[in-house]
C-alpha cells in the first residue's frame, strides 16, 4: 500500500511526458504544449528598469512584465520560468523557441513584424535623451541634432532605425550594449545617448550625474507588446486576449502603477 503513493507519482510523470510528446510529434499549438508542460517559458531582459529588472543585490526579479508574466502564468494555469534575453537576441530566442513568448516591453517596430508576430500593445513610450549635468553642449532637445553632436544608441533598440533616419546633423553612434552608451555620455565621448520612458526612470533613479533631456512635443511613438513565433495563430490569440484582459480587469493598470508606469499604459 505504502508503494501507491510513488507509483501514482511516476505514472503522472510518464503520462504527463508522454502527453506533451504526444503534443510536439502531432505540430500542435504552443498553447497545447505549454498546458501539457504546465510551464511557460518567458523571455525577458533582465536589465530592463520598471520592466523586467534583476536587482544586482538580491538577484530578485521585478517590473511591470514580470508582475504581469506571472498573472498569465497564472491565467494559464501554468508555472513561470523567466529565460534571459536581450533586444540583440530577441528575433533568435524567439523564432528559435528558447521561450515561448518574449514579455519585456518590445517595440513594435516595421523590421521586427517581419519576423515576429505580436500582441496588441500594453504600453506606449516616445523617446527621451540621458545627458551629463555638466553637458553644455545640450542645454535641450533642439540641441541634440546640431553639427558637432554625439548621440549614442545601443545596438538592437529601436532607437537604432529611428534616429538613423530623423539625425540631420549630429553624429550617430551604435554601441554593443546599453551600459556601453551610458559609459560613452558619462565619459564625455557622446553627448547623449537615446532611450524610453521606464529606462529613462532608471537613470534619474540610479545615476546622480545623470540629466533627462524630454522632447518638447511628440517625437517618436512607439507601440510595446508581447513578441512569439510567427505561424502559430492560436498561440498568438492567446496572448493577445490576455493583454485585452489585463486591460479590462485593472491588472495592467495597478502593475503600472506599482511601477510608476502609468504614463505610458496603451488604450
Amino acid at each position: 500500500m505504502k508503494k501507491r503513493p510513488v507509483l501514482h507519482v511516476i505514472l503522472a510523470l510518464w503520462f504527463s511526458g508522454a502527453a506533451v510528446s504526444a503534443v510536439a510529434q502531432a505540430g500542435g499549438s504552443r498553447l497545447d504544449r505549454i498546458s501539457a508542460a504546465k510551464t511557460l517559458k518567458v523571455c525577458i531582459w533582465p536589465d530592463y528598469y520598471g520592466i523586467t529588472w534583476r536587482n544586482p543585490k538580491t538577484g530578485q526579479l521585478s517590473g511591470i512584465d514580470v508582475d504581469l508574466a506571472r498573472e498569465f502564468g497564472r491565467d494559464l494555469g501554468t508555472n513561470v520560468e523567466f529565460v534571459d534575453s536581450s533586444f540583440a537576441r530577441l528575433i533568435d530566442d524567439v523564432t528559435q523557441e528558447n521561450c515561448d513568448v518574449a514579455m519585456f516591453a518590445i517595440g513594435i517596430t516595421p523590421a521586427r513584424k517581419e519576423r515576429l508576430a505580436f500582441s496588441q500593445p500594453h504600453l506606449v513610450s516616445d523617446i527621451y535623451g540621458i545627458t551629463t549635468r555638466g553637458n553644455a553642449r545640450i542645454r535641450d532637445w533642439s540641441d541634440i541634432d546640431r553639427t558637432g553632436s554625439v548621440v549614442a544608441v545601443a545596438k538592437g533598440t529601436l532607437h537604432e532605425p529611428v534616429m538613423r533616419e530623423k539625425l540631420r546633423n549630429a553624429r550617430l553612434v551604435v554601441l554593443d550594449t546599453p551600459q556601453a552608451r551610458e559609459q560613452e555620455v558619462q565619459s564625455g565621448r557622446a553627448d547623449v545617448f537615446m532611450t524610453d520612458y521606464p529606462f529613462s526612470r532608471r537613470m534619474l533613479d540610479n545615476a546622480e550625474w545623470a540629466r533627462l533631456v524630454a522632447p518638447t512635443s511628440t517625437y517618436h511613438l512607439t507601440p510595446y507588446g508581447y513578441a512569439v513565433k510567427q505561424g502559430d495563430e492560436k498561440w498568438q490569440a492567446r496572448v493577445d486576449r490576455f493583454v485585452a484582459d489585463i486591460k479590462r480587469d485593472g491588472r495592467l493598470a495597478a502593475a503600472a502603477r506599482r511601477h510608476k508606469l502609468e504614463t505610458i499604459v496603451a488604450p
